[in-house]
């Protein structure tokens, strides 16, 4: 686990120059894959810290109807991007060469974390390291206050992506 988290940490601080880049501004018309990863202009962002559902999974809403998990999480990542503007600060590269960001919206004249919105407001989750020990303690922390107030996805039933994505296949 010590070993795993380190080198977490040594990616981003030796990242530490690619994060000096100008923080980068992204309009509405962004190509969204997941809840958390979108492309644009031929590169493709990863919020850093965030786990959306997972696309082709059930999520059953209070009434009984059954949707795509996953596609709610793009819908709310979806409806934040055109509510506001969103700029983004690079730190670091995914295995699969995605741009690790961590993003904060203008909306309203208020300024947000993306994350901690996506998170409190039940439309995505803390990530975790492959130990579960969540990569962001405030996102742990909003994801918990989400599930105790029922938000978003909490309020119906649905297969948690992080306990999917840590289980043996």
């Amino acid at each position: 686990m010590h070993s795993k988290l380190a080198t977490l940490f040594a990616v981003v601080l030796a990242s530490q120059a690619f994060a000096q880049e100008a923080t980068i501004p992204f309009p509405s018309d962004v190509t969204f894959e997941t809840g958390d990863t979108w492309s644009h202009k031929g590169r493709k962002y990863r919020l850093f810290g965030v786990q959306s559902c997972i696309r082709g999974t059930p999520y059953r809403s209070p009434e009984g109807r059954q949707d795509d998990c996953g596609l709610r999480s793009v819908a709310s990542l979806a409806a934040l991007f055109s509510t506001g503007t969103i700029g983004c600060q690079p730190i670091g590269t995914t295995k699969d060469r995605a741009t690790f960001v961590i993003c904060a919206g203008d909306i309203d004249g208020a300024t947000i974390d993306v994350g901690t919105a996506l998170i409190s407001s039940g439309a995505a989750f803390a990530a975790t390291l492959p130990s579960g020990t969540p990569v962001s303690t405030a996102y742990a922390v909003a994801e918990l206050a989400a599930r105790e107030s029922r938000s978003g996805l909490w309020a119906g039933r649905f297969d948690h992506p992080v306990i999917l994505l840590l289980s043996p296949q």
